[in-house]
């Protein structure tokens, strides 16, 4: 008879944590929803304010160098490339801005998103022996992407390099006319953008804020409904398992950042492993590359809910610019490799240089170069 309560117990447990599943994935699919509804309103926000806004923001961004400054401490601010990538397919897709001065802007948020994985490797300042390590590991992929921009802005300021092949490719996905398309996502935020604003006077700016908010609040919380759901086992497989093959980490880098929508979450996951000693770093250098090209997922789901040609070709951008940035720099891995070595041992000095690196890298030279620019 004891075996009975123990049968009970555990088949109310499987129905709790049925339901609990079913609960995430409900709250998932809202999320989503409440994602592209902010997209759609942002574009619908804009559009409202005019020209005149237009104008002032083209001439804001026409400077390519202040661009990447903007993309940089837009995403080390609120730590989420995917929110800066969305921001910009919605001011691309409404007009606001063009494919031209998206791009460096999309350069930016790349090395923007990396300050998460360098702050993660910060919680091991006080042990000296993982420190190294795990520092080393937090600023490689700072190095990747500063150095990806570096190699690429001057081709994309002179030739369009990243510009020409995303339309490239949108019109060859799509033929001649490019990726035509009503987008069945835009059907049904539209009426609810147009609602939205409706109740805000229809006044833009106010649009732009509620839009900005939403956008926020859904990527946020999409995160974490399915680390809840995703990263646990995740955790575990790391523990158990090393990457045999630089091409496993690679595709396991962009298939969790496709699952978890964030590449800050993925590449900062691994930092911890790095300092134990658990993970090398020429191990976990494939597997960040993965995250770049997984994080762009985000940009397309923006895109495909303004119905834009040219929204689609900003998220193509995003792609072909990671492409070309693992293209150059897995063969030369020695290079940010090298770099975030060097780096590493200079930190080892003093626990002031990391800090300062920081806030150099992420804040203080984005915030010049604007005010500059």
């Amino acid at each position: 008879m004891a075996e009975q309560p123990k049968t009970h117990h555990a088949a109310l447990t499987r129905v709790v944590a049925a339901n609990g599943l079913i609960l995430k994935m409900l709250a998932l699919v809202g999320l989503l929803y409440l994602f592209i509804l902010s997209i759609t309103l942002l574009g619908a926000a804009f559009k409202m304010l005019g020209s005149d806004v237009a104008n002032a923001i083209m001439q804001a961004t026409a400077n390519p160098l202040v661009g990447v400054a903007i993309g940089i401490l837009a995403t080390s601010v609120i730590q989420s490339s995917s929110t800066t990538t969305s921001v910009i397919v919605g001011m691309v897709g409404s007009g606001t801005l063009s494919l031209q001065a998206a791009v460096p802007m999309i350069m930016g948020s790349n090395i923007g998103t990396s300050v998460t994985n360098t702050l993660v490797s910060l919680f091991h300042l006080q042990r000296r022996s993982e420190f190294k390590a795990a520092f080393t590991g937090g600023i490689v992929h700072d190095f990747f992407n500063i150095c990806s921009v570096i190699v690429l802005l001057p081709l994309q300021i002179y030739f369009n390099v990243v510009g020409f092949s995303a339309e490239w490719v949108e019109h060859a996905l799509g033929g001649s006319s490019g990726l035509d398309f009503k987008s069945p996502l835009k059907v049904i935020t539209k009426p609810v953008a147009d609602g939205v604003l409706s109740v805000l006077g229809d006044n833009g700016w106010l649009g732009a804020i509620v839009a900005l908010i939403l956008l926020f609040v859904a990527l946020r919380f999409i995160v974490k409904v399915i680390k809840s759901l995703v990263l646990v086992k995740v955790e575990r497989f790391f523990q158990r398992y090393i990457f045999r093959t630089p091409v496993l980490g690679f595709v396991l880098g962009i298939f969790l950042t496709v699952l978890v929508q964030s590449s800050s979450i993925t590449t900062s996951l691994v930092i911890p492993l790095i300092g134990a000693g658990v993970l090398t770093l020429t191990q976990v250098y494939p597997y960040m590359l993965g995250a770049n090209i997984g994080t762009t997922i985000t940009a397309f789901m923006a895109s495909l809910a303004t119905g834009s040609h040219s929204a689609v070709a900003v998220a193509f951008a995003h792609l072909t610019f990671n492409c070309y940035g693992i293209a150059i720099f897995w063969p030369l891995k020695r290079v940010p490799i090298w770099l975030s070595m060097r780096m590493a041992d200079l930190a080892m000095k003093s626990k002031l240089i990391p800090l300062i690196y920081l806030a150099i890298v992420f804040y203080a030279i984005p915030l010049l170069v604007i005010t500059l620019g």
